[in-house]
């Protein structure tokens, strides 16, 4: 069954609406093109998610993405893609803008002083979970302190990544491929073509920035980068924003980041709309709007570009070992940045009670939407 593109477009626009919890989408997303609207085959979604976790950008995203392009083409792609993350970018440029005019409040200062301790907490969970999936060897275990310490010292958390990457594909041992005797990727929309269109549309909108407005343009330059590199999903982009926006342009303080993050786990979407709070405090809404076309849209010619190689790169040892060394040494660039966030809070016992609370509950499984809305109303009577 063919939709059409309005049709597509506020499908994805209602799913974007209730798009917590980033790759926990993914169900909903198979749920709906699969089972309900009978979009692409079983086979054919599996095949876009082996590919989509080899790329870099946010999984979630590039599969609505997917489905698009194997239902309309390169429009139904791009139709998809931006009803889907269109909701998220609108609450987070609202509560960004909130957050700039009543951050100075007594009330929201205490609010996000316990939200940047949940982010600490956060960023902990989540690089426990990683360990123990991707750290099954001594050689991971090694690479992962190697980057971790990296960061520790503020080196380029790219070049860690690229280091451990490279590692990877001589001393670790990839997984079996879990996809095998796939369907052939369909050509509707001429896949290469469309990406083709989206790369040439986005080096003239980088040109134009270039010529227009150097601020703009280092402010776009960096978000393309964060969205190149983000192998493994959005949480890589956290270290590697962090190090570009706080330590090598200045732009934000580490505290103002971490209330970014926060406001990033309240909203709908992928961690990486981080980086429209980011554009907002930078240059307003100019700001944000172009941070957030430059963090996706890399995913988006990613996506189109490796869909009809999609059977050899989700087989492909090298990618799959690269794709591992990318996670491992997430681990350690996540480690460093919750030590470094850790670090930036003024501890009391109310500011441990917050987070020692936040992380426990965490860890028994509470929902991250729940801590991160807990944390804030406690944090305000408390801190």
């Amino acid at each position: 069954m063919t939709p059409s593109l309005p049709h597509l477009f506020f499908r994805f626009l209602r799913l974007g609406l209730t798009a917590f919890g980033g790759p926990a989408m993914v169900p909903y997303i198979r749920t709906m093109a699969v089972e309900r609207e009978q979009w692409l085959s079983e086979k054919s979604f599996r095949l876009g998610m082996s590919v989509a976790q080899v790329i870099p950008g946010a999984t979630a995203m590039q599969m609505a993405a997917y489905v698009g392009l194997r239902s309309r083409g390169g429009p139904g792609a791009l139709a998809a893609y931006t009803a889907f993350g269109l909701p998220a970018f609108m609450l987070m440029l609202v509560l960004t803008m909130v957050y700039s005019s009543s951050r100075d409040l007594p009330l929201v200062m205490a609010a996000f002083s316990g939200l940047q301790l949940v982010v600490v907490a956060m960023i902990l969970h989540a690089a426990i979970n990683f360990s123990r999936l991707y750290l099954d060897s001594l050689p991971s275990k090694l690479l992962a302190c190697m980057a971790g310490i990296w960061l520790g010292l503020k080196g380029n958390p790219i070049l860690a990544l690229l280091v451990v990457c490279g590692l990877a594909l001589f001393i670790i041992k990839e997984d079996s491929p879990q996809i095998s005797q796939s369907e052939a990727p369909r050509q509707e929309g001429r896949p290469l073509f469309s990406a083709a269109v989206f790369l040439a549309l986005f080096l003239l909108f980088l040109g134009i920035l270039h010529l227009t407005t150097p601020l703009g343009s280092a402010l776009a330059l960096l978000m393309t980068k964060v969205d190149c590199f983000a192998f493994g999903g959005g949480y890589v982009s956290i270290p590697i924003m962090l190090h570009e926006v706080v330590e090598v342009h200045g732009w934000l303080t580490g505290p103002e980041f971490m209330d970014g993050i926060a406001l990033g786990q309240v909203t709908p979407g992928p961690i990486v709309m981080t980086g429209a709070f980011v554009g907002y405090l930078v240059a307003g809404v100019f700001g944000a709007t172009l941070a957030t076309i430059a963090v996706f849209t890399p995913s988006l010619i990613f996506i189109c570009a490796a869909t009809p190689f999609a059977d050899k790169l989700s087989s492909s040892s090298l990618a799959l070992r690269a794709l591992k060394g990318s996670l491992i040494s997430l681990v350690g660039l996540m480690a460093a940045v919750a030590a470094r966030f850790g670090m930036a809070v003024d501890w009391s016992p109310a500011h441990l009670t917050v987070a020692l609370g936040a992380f426990i509950a965490l860890r028994l499984g509470i929902d991250l939407l729940w801590v991160v809305v807990v944390g804030a109303v406690l944090s305000a009577c408390i801190l």
